[in-house]
């Protein structure tokens, strides 16, 4: 692995068993925003930190059954409990490190990260990384399922300036990573910004 990322997979696999019954609501938003990442049939996506797998059914409808669904994460409770969940046939779950994937340069056309962001220990080469497996003008979809607020609040905290999720944060840490974000969206019911891979190589 490239960070030690002992921390996340402490906190993750704690909580794996349970999670999806912590946020049983959360369906119908993912499927939203895997929509708007505008899939193709026949594409090739990412569910990059998948978790539990929650993203892997709608990426599999919208890419059909000739497309390519890869799910990474760097917690193996939680790829189990995708597997549990009945969610492996959706697409290939590997136990890896969104800072050094196993994939090729520009082999995918998408990447969807839902509450990746935070979790990042590195974020600009982390991001240049995604950038690297995705072709030029494939796209980048960084998800939550509620609005940083409303994410701020469940914790107990409130919204601070440096949140690398901010727009004035994320627009320009996107662009010094090979990517161009298209559009952003922070309300209470989701978070979701849109970028795309920039046709420079990183």
């Amino acid at each position: 692995m490239a960070d030690d990322h002992t921390d996340v997979q402490e906190f993750f696999t704690a909580r794996a068993a349970d999670w999806d019954t912590r946020f049983p609501d959360d369906g119908p938003a993912y499927a939203a925003a895997v929509h708007e990442l505008g899939l193709r049939p026949g594409d090739a996506v990412l569910d990059a930190g998948c978790g539990t797998g929650r993203a892997l059914p709608p990426l599999r409808d919208a890419v059909g059954p000739a497309g390519t669904v890869i799910g990474v994460d760097v917690t193996a409770a939680m790829l189990a409990a995708a597997v549990r969940a009945g969610r492996g046939g959706s697409g290939a779950l590997l136990l890896a490190d969104v800072a050094r994937l196993p994939l090729r340069d520009g082999v995918l056309d998408a990447v969807f990260g839902a509450g990746l962001i935070s979790h990042l220990p590195r974020p600009a080469d982390d991001l240049r990384e995604l950038a690297r497996v995705v072709r030029p003008g494939g796209r980048l979809a960084l998800f939550h399922p509620i609005g940083r607020a409303a994410l701020a609040a469940r914790h107990g905290r409130q919204v601070t300036a440096d949140d690398l999720r901010a727009e004035p944060n994320l627009r320009p840490l996107l662009g010094r990573s090979g990517w161009r974000m298209v559009s952003y969206a922070d309300e209470g019911h989701r978070f979701l910004a849109l970028a795309v891979r920039d046709e420079r190589q990183y």
